[in-house]
Parts: structure tokens; C-alpha cells; sequence
């Protein structure tokens, strides 16, 4: 029997694996491999250096393999499709549900793609197109074009013989979908319903008409919070026209969540969620040393800033030694509200109508932060080097910094967002660099004017 464990994973560690790579027994290592399911084989692989990947990827069932190769990140994917044969592809996606396929069919050579077209009906054919034309990141481009569909007008009778004659439902779909004569979506009907009603009631009676379809070019992030705000677990999708087109169940909402997750916390530091944890050392120093350069550079120009105040800082040595405060307090605070900001773009709680409102409710709190906290640094300043000069040039300098923190906090990353740039990504080192330059000024600029 399967066990999970506390941390939420299968009890195959990768210790345990580790020793069936070591000792040779590989009848027993494949065992355990199989034993998992597609999504926890994939993070198994994840989680190997590539050349103990390599073996578990051959212990894997053909039958598998599909399953696993859309579970993976981008990074991994591609290196392990470039190693499989033409036949071995087309037989990993021969058990793929329509939706897995289009999410693996653009990355498979073209080649490949032709021959895996051509192993499919017609139907199926028309049904991957019909994904396929939607951005991978909207409603179409994540749904399941298979559906089941019944008239309003019939009786439950009809449509429970109609059940029994197809001889199983979609994996997932716990309701199905009402529409009329020219498959506009009316409503659905829960099999939990259509098994407890009197059989000579009609779909029309006790149909619900509550379950939101969903638009196909809806974002993916927003259908997320469709399925949040609504409990579902099943959605219908439709067109421009009303048409039913497919569905959308809470497992792919669940992947789009952990998707935005890895995203935001990897774009903060210019990290993308495709990568793999162990590509080559001078690969992921390459996409790093990117990251580094704009920081560097980032730095130097605060240094500059710096620099135009060398005078002031050869004849009073304590603002160097007090230098590094107002900024650092200033990229703390501004990254608090840019953080805020860029989740309550994600999520879609942030538009033009409490936009001011909001702003004031940040520029409050920086105010109160900075009377605070500048009367903190202006007495510790003050008893430390015996001069209250220097604590009043660093508590005006700091309430500067605070409140142009908590504004550029909250402009820059509804600025990027109007601008198509990801405030996730951009967002942090632009307000880095905004507020050292602002803490920097300010506390030099002050200390000149007051201390010279």
C-alpha cells in the first residue's frame, strides 16, 4: 500500500533511492519507481543530478512516460525529449489525455508532432486543435476539450440510459453540462442530482444554473481565482459565443497555483521556475551572472551618488560610518508595500477604483513608521556620537526615505505592469536602486546643509 509521509510526498526517499543506485538492484529500485504516480516520478527526477536521472528515466513504463514528461519542468522536459527516439515519443503520448498532449505537443520536435497527429483519430485530432489554438496560459489553453452534453428537455431517464450506453464518463467530471441545439452552455446537472431525482423529471427542473462558465482567453491566474472565490471543482469553458468548448477541473487549477508560487518567490531573485536544479554549473552561472550585472550595476550608480558627496564626507566621518541606515531602512520598508502591491495585482484586487486608497493607506503607514523610527535612530545617534546634529540629520533623512520608499513601492510595480513587464521580476531591483539613491541623497544632502 502507498504511504505519504509528513512531508507530503510518497515514502520514497531519495536516500533509499540513492542505495538502490549504489548496490545494483535495479529489479527493486524499478519497483519503486513504478510504484509512484506520473506527478511523483517527475519530482523524483527533479530532484536527481542528470546522470542518476538518466537511469530512473529508463526504469520508468512506457506507458508512463507521457504522464511523467508533463508533470516536469520545462528544462528537464527538453533534455529528455532530446534523447528519446521518434517511436518512443509517439508512444509516450499515445495514453495522453487531450489536454496533457497540447501542453507536451509544442515541445516535441516537429517530426515528432507529425507523427503524433497522424496516430490520432479525428476527433481527438480536432479536439487538440481546438486547445491548441488558445495561449497555454488562458481557460482554452488549459482545458479539457472532452465533455459530455445533454438537452434541457429530456428526462433524467433519458439521459441515465444515454449513461449506460456510453459506459463511463471523463475522468473528473462529477456533473454534466446542459446545452441547447447549438451547444451554448444553459447550465450543468451533478450526478449526484440526476441519481436521486425522480427519473420522469426533465434536465430543465433541476438543472444548476449557478456554475459560471468560464471564458476561454480568460488568464490563468484569473480562473484561479474564479475557482477560489466559487469552491469549484469543475468548470465549463466556452467561447466568444456562449459555445461550450471544454473544462476545466481543480486539478489544473491546482498546477496554476503552484506555478504563480514558484514564480513569485524565484522572480525575486531572477530565477526562473523552469530551470533545472541541476543544470550544468556554467549554465546556471550564465542565467545568474545576468542578474548579478544588473545588480553591480545598480550598485555602482548609488556609489556614484556617493561619490558627488566626497567633500562632506572627508570632514564629518560619521555620516560614513551611519551611511549604510537610510538606505537599507528605505529598501526594507519600500519592498514591504512592492511585494503587497505585486500580489494584489496578481490576484486582480488592485485597479483604478481603490488605487488612490490604497496609496494613502501606505503613505499613512510609512508616516507612522517614520516618526517612529526616526526618533529611535536620532536618540541611539545622538547619545552614541554626542551630538543631537547628527541625530536630527538622520532622523529627517530617514522619514525622507520612508516616504519615498512606501510611493515608489507602490507606483513601480503598477507601472511595469502597465507597461507588459512582470513587476514580479523588475520590480525589486528597480526599487532597489530608487531608494538607494533617495537614502543616499537625502542623508548626505542633509548632513552637508546642516553639519558644513
Amino acid at each position: 500500500m502507498k504511504r505519504i509521509s509528513e512531508s507530503g510526498s510518497v515514502s520514497v526517499s531519495l536516500h533509499t533511492l540513492q542505495e538502490a543506485l549504489e548496490t545494483g538492484t535495479m529489479r527493486q529500485l524499478k519497483g519503486m519507481v513504478n510504484a509512484l504516480n506520473p506527478a511523483e516520478i517527475a519530482d523524483l527526477l527533479e530532484s536527481l543530478p542528470p546522470p542518476q536521472r538518466e537511469i530512473v528515466w529508463e526504469l520508468i513504463a512506457t506507458e508512463d512516460e507521457g504522464g511523467v514528461l508533463v508533470e516536469l519542468n520545462e528544462e528537464v522536459r527538453a533534455t529528455l525529449i532530446g534523447a528519446m527516439e521518434t517511436a518512443e515519443l509517439v508512444a509516450a503520448t499515445a495514453k495522453l489525455a487531450i489536454d496533457d498532449l497540447a501542453d507536451l505537443v509544442a515541445e516535441l520536435p516537429e517530426a515528432v508532432n507529425r507523427e503524433v497527429l497522424r496516430s490520432l483519430d479525428a476527433s481527438d485530432r480536432q479536439r487538440l486543435q481546438a486547445v491548441l489554438k488558445y495561449d497555454e496560459d488562458s481557460a482554452g489553453g488549459m482545458m479539457n476539450p472532452e465533455t459530455v452534453t445533454i438537452r434541457p428537455d429530456v428526462t433524467l431517464e433519458v439521459v441515465l440510459r444515454y449513461l449506460r450506453m456510453r459506459g463511463e464518463l471523463p475522468r473528473g467530471m462529477d456533473a454534466i453540462f446542459v446545452v441547447n441545439r447549438s451547444g451554448n452552455y444553459l447550465g450543468s446537472l451533478p450526478l449526484t442530482q440526476l441519481v436521486t431525482t425522480d427519473p420522469e423529471s426533465t434536465v430543465a427542473e433541476i438543472m444548476d444554473t449557478d456554475l459560471p462558465a468560464i471564458d476561454a482567453n480568460m488568464q490563468a491566474a484569473q480562473v484561479a481565482t474564479v475557482f477560489e472565490n466559487y469552491d469549484l471543482i469543475l468548470a465549463p469553458v466556452t467561447d466568444d459565443t456562449g459555445k461550450l468548448v471544454g473544462r476545466i477541473n481543480v486539478d489544473d487549477v491546482l498546477d496554476v497555483i503552484r506555478e504563480e508560487a514558484s514564480h513569485s518567490v524565484l522572480s525575486m531573485a531572477g530565477l526562473d521556475e523552469d530551470d533545472d536544479m541541476f543544470a550544468p554549473i556554467t549554465t546556471s552561472a550564465r542565467r545568474r551572472s545576468i542578474w548579478l550585472g544588473v545588480n553591480l550595476a545598480t550598485a555602482f550608480l548609488a556609489a556614484w551618488v556617493a561619490g558627488l558627496f566626497e567633500a562632506t564626507l572627508d570632514q564629518v566621518v560619521i555620516l560614513a560610518i551611519l551611511m549604510p541606515v537610510v538606505p537599507s531602512m528605505g529598501g526594507i520598508a519600500g519592498t514591504q508595500t512592492l511585494i503587497l502591491i505585486t500580489r494584489g495585482l496578481a490576484l486582480g484586487q488592485i485597479e483604478r477604483a481603490n488605487a488612490r486608497w490604497l496609496l494613502r493607506k501606505e503613505v499613512g503607514v510609512a508616516v507612522l513608521n517614520a516618526v517612529g523610527w526616526a526618533s529611535v535612530v536620532a536618540l541611539v545617534t545622538s547619545w552614541w556620537f554626542g551630538t543631537w546634529r547628527v541625530g536630527a540629520v538622520i532622523a529627517l533623512a530617514l522619514g525622507v526615505s520612508l516616504l519615498f520608499a512606501a510611493v515608489t513601492g507602490f507606483i513601480v510595480p503598477v507601472l511595469l505592469k502597465r507597461l507588459g513587464i512582470d513587476p514580479a521580476l523588475a520590480g525589486g531591483v528597480v526599487l532597489t536602486t530608487i531608494t538607494d539613491i533617495v537614502g543616499l541623497v537625502s542623508f548626505l544632502g542633509i548632513g552637508t546643509l546642516v553639519l558644513l
